[in-house]
Order: structure tokens, then C-alpha cells, then sequence
């Protein structure tokens, strides 16, 4: 049964980087493309992107099976350390992972992490 899980990290993204590409390189690192047919085959997740000046704060919530927890969150550490995205018109987004960690499920995203979950 997938129980839901949340990841925080910190990166340094300009001030014309697409915020929305840390975003899709979790989800082609989870998924294999950002493109694809629900469901998530590893873990159904989502990724809120907030910005202040070049910092961009990222709150991932995943929902997996607990044995992949670990997977999940080293899939999503290496694709916010690979630290570019190509996106579908050839556009490089160019960011630098300055932390990453795993945080608790907000009682806020119960009802999401819930759905997530089914």
C-alpha cells in the first residue's frame, strides 16, 4: 500500500530560469518522461515551486510503496543534482542544488498526500 512521503529542497535558479524545470527532471526521474499516462509508475507525486529572488524553494509530495521510499528520494536528489533541464523547445534550464532533505507530510497536504496515495 503507498503511504505519502515529502521531500524539501533549496536550489539557485536565475531570474529567466523556467521554475517549473526542477519540477519536470523529478518527474522524467520518476517517470521516465514528464509526459506519460497516470499513474506514476514508481510513486505519484507533485512538486510546489516557490521563489524568492534566486532562491526557489521546492516542497515534493510523493506517495510510494514504503520499500521504495529510499529509492524515491535518491532519484529526486540526482535529478535536482544534475542541475539542468532541456525542455521541449530546446531551452536549457540551468539551476544549483543547495540542499535537499526529507520533511514530514503537513497536516495542510493530508488531503492531497491521501490522494496521492489511492
Amino acid at each position: 500500500m503507498r503511504t505519502a512521503f515529502a521531500h524539501e529542497a533549496t536550489i539557485s535558479l536565475g531570474p529567466d530560469g523556467d521554475i517549473n524545470a526542477p519540477g519536470a527532471a523529478i518527474t522524467v526521474a520518476l517517470c521516465g518522461s514528464w509526459e506519460h499516462q497516470p499513474p506514476c509508475p514508481l510513486a505519484a507525486h507533485h512538486t510546489r515551486a516557490a521563489r524568492a529572488g534566486d532562491d526557489v524553494a521546492l516542497r515534493i509530495l510523493f506517495a510510494a510503496e514504503p520499500a521504495d521510499e529510499e529509492t524515491v528520494r535518491q532519484r529526486i536528489a540526482d535529478a535536482l543534482r544534475t542541475g539542468h533541464l532541456q525542455g521541449p523547445d530546446g531551452s536549457v534550464t540551468s539551476w544549483q542544488l543547495r540542499q535537499d532533505n526529507p520533511a514530514p507530510v503537513a497536516p495542510s497536504e493530508a488531503d492531497h498526500a491521501s490522494r496521492l496515495a489511492t
